[in-house]
Order: structure tokens, then C-alpha cells, then sequence
């Protein structure tokens, strides 16, 4: 099997450098940029499995860039990231569409496990190749999904969610038990990161078709057909 291809975006030559060293040495294949503009040209050029983004990087910053890989339907994992500890950048980078977020200083060891819990989440899943519910069909070892025959582009995040409400389809969710779920981390209990998410799938699954995502008041999110 070929290495897994990473990403490193971060303006500090010797903390790039550094990084980069440390994650060849783990197996990983690493390519480097300095700036928002190298991390988009190399993103659609060299299409990395994982990016690692520094959020403060120039022209343009993280989060722009983040921005633009989401507004253009670009499912590469993202994990962002940044020396300012501050609970409103997670919140904020991970509703944009990021897949982990580690504040700077970090333990590498950290980010080693981070990066191999998103290649998890990702992976195809044996077994049931399948869900269904309604008109709306998941392909869990292709990772694409249908509604009426008609293809909906997801987010590496957002087709987790909703594998996750597929898979217990009839059942309320709790949004903490989403964020523990979809997302393996506590990011500081924000519930905000689960709405958010809730909200984008609603916008691409539910246009033109029945409800399928139900919200059970204070209690969560519960995905089933309508009768």
C-alpha cells in the first residue's frame, strides 16, 4: 500500500520543517507550503489524502482557505492548526468544515493519533455495504450518496453524520452523542458544531424531497421517513 500523502501549511520555516521531518519518520508522505495560495495549488495539484493548516497563515489564512476547499465541494480532511487556544476558532473551523482542530504547542504523538483517527473515520467500513432510507441511498465502501438517483457531494465530516443517523435511523441522537460519534473528540461540549452540521446536511439531503432529519426538542436529532 502506498504511504498516506499529507500536507503541511504553516508560515514558521522551522516548525514546518521540523514537522515535516517528524512525519516522513512516522511513514507519512509530506509535501510542504508556506502560504494560502501554495496550499490551494498544491491541493488541487498533487490532491493530498490529509492536509495539516495553520490558521494564521498569509494570503490567505486558514480558514479562508478552508473556506474555499468547502465552497468548492473539495472533501480533503483538514485539521487546522493554531497557537491562538481560543474555543470560538474550533468552533468556528470545525463549522466551516474542518476535521480536527490541535492548538499549538502540541505533542506529536497527539497529532500522530489525530491524524490516524480521521483516516479511520474515512475508511470504507466492511460489511453492509449500504443504507437506505426513503429515497436516499449511502454507499459505505464507495463513500458517495444518492437521493432520488441524483448524487449529493458531501463532506468527509457530513457523510459521517449521516452514516451515523442512517445507521440508527428511528433512534433520537443526542448532540453530545453526535460530537462523540462523528467528531471522537470533546470540543469543549460546543453544541453549536453539531446544529451546524445538522443544518448543512438538512440543505443538500432534503432539497426537493421529504424530511428526513427530524429535531426532537431537548432531546436531539432522530433520522427516520415521513409517514
Amino acid at each position: 500500500m502506498a504511504p498516506r500523502s499529507l500536507l503541511v501549511v504553516d508560515d514558521e520555516e522551522n516548525l514546518r520543517v521540523m514537522l515535516s521531518a517528524a512525519l516522513r519518520h512516522y511513514g507519512f508522505e509530506v509535501m510542504e507550503a508556506v502560504n494560502g495560495r501554495e496550499a490551494l495549488a498544491a491541493i488541487a495539484e498533487r490532491r493530498p489524502d490529509l492536509v495539516v493548516l495553520d490558521i494564521t497563515i498569509p494570503r490567505p489564512d486558514g480558514l479562508e482557505v478552508l473556506r474555499s476547499l468547502r465552497a468548492h465541494d473539495d472533501p480533503t480532511p483538514v485539521l487546522l492548526l493554531s497557537a491562538r487556544d481560543d474555543v470560538s476558532d474550533r468552533v468556528r473551523g470545525l463549522s466551516l468544515g474542518a476535521d480536527d482542530y490541535l492548538p499549538k504547542p502540541f505533542n506529536l504523538e497527539e497529532l500522530i493519533a489525530r491524524i490516524e483517527a480521521i483516516f479511520r473515520r474515512i475508511a470504507p467500513k466492511n460489511g453492509t455495504r449500504h443504507l437506505e432510507l426513503d429515497d436516499l441511498v449511502v454507499d459505505l465502501d464507495a463513500c458517495t450518496v444518492q437521493r432520488a438517483g441524483e448524487d449529493i457531494s458531501l463532506s468527509p465530516t457530513e457523510f459521517r453524520l449521516l452514516v451515523c443517523l442512517m445507521s440508527n435511523a428511528g433512534r433520537v441522537l443526542s448532540k453530545a452523542q453526535l460530537l462523540e460519534h462523528v467528531w471522537e473528540y470533546d470540543f469543549g461540549g460546543r453544541a453549536s458544531v453539531a446544529e451546524t452540521y445538522i443544518s448543512y446536511l438538512r440543505r443538500k439531503i432534503e432539497i426537493g424531497g421529504p424530511k428526513l432529519i427530524h429535531t426532537v426538542r431537548g432531546f436531539g436529532y432522530v433520522m427516520r421517513a415521513e409517514q
